[in-house]
């Protein structure tokens, strides 16, 4: 084994510690990687275009059934949601499982970037919130509410809904 001239290894001989003989070979343009290091790149940069392409093209063909699907999906709370409290510009939801509550405040026309926040406070506790601007949802947030009240605050755009002390 020796180093060339520019850095690559050069593989001579039969691998059993005697020089040259039968199926003897030489590697001495190193391996694809080192020698066409764009290459790679370049395959993984179109794939990720097409990846890109076919979901655009998609989305197009779903067409109206979006939002239906969007409803569908699975929440970035866990447990069961609890309560929707809409107001003009958005809706506060409430979700619930055996120790925890989280709240979400959802934009009504998601896409633009605005200012939206969202708490909730435990009774007895200090309350956890989000805010800063967002193009579809504030939080979520959760707070340990084991046999305890919670209330909520949501709000995009500067308005917004608050609830009284729920889930006791």
């Amino acid at each position: 084994m020796r180093l060339g001239g520019t850095g690559e290894m050069r593989l001579s001989g039969t691998g059993d510690g005697r020089p040259g003989g039968q199926g003897a070979g030489t590697w001495a343009s190193g391996p694809p990687t080192a020698r066409h290091p764009g290459r790679r790149h370049g395959a993984r940069l179109l794939t990720r275009f097409l990846a890109v392409l076919l979901m655009v093209a998609g989305g197009i063909a779903a067409g109206p059934a979006a939002p239906a699907a969007a409803a569908a999906l699975p929440s970035a709370c866990s447990g069961s949601p609890d309560r929707v409290y809409p107001f003009a510009t958005g809706e506060l939801r409430i979700y619930k499982n055996h120790r925890y509550a989280c709240a979400v405040t959802h934009a009504k026309r998601p896409g633009l970037r605005r200012t939206m926040s969202v708490s909730l406070q435990p009774r007895g506790g200090r309350a956890v919130m989000e805010r800063g601007r967002f193009t579809r949802r504030a939080g979520p947030v959760s707070v340990h509410a084991l046999h305890r009240c919670v209330r909520a605050t949501g709000k995009v755009s500067g308005t917004g809904r608050s609830t009284g002390w729920i889930l006791c």
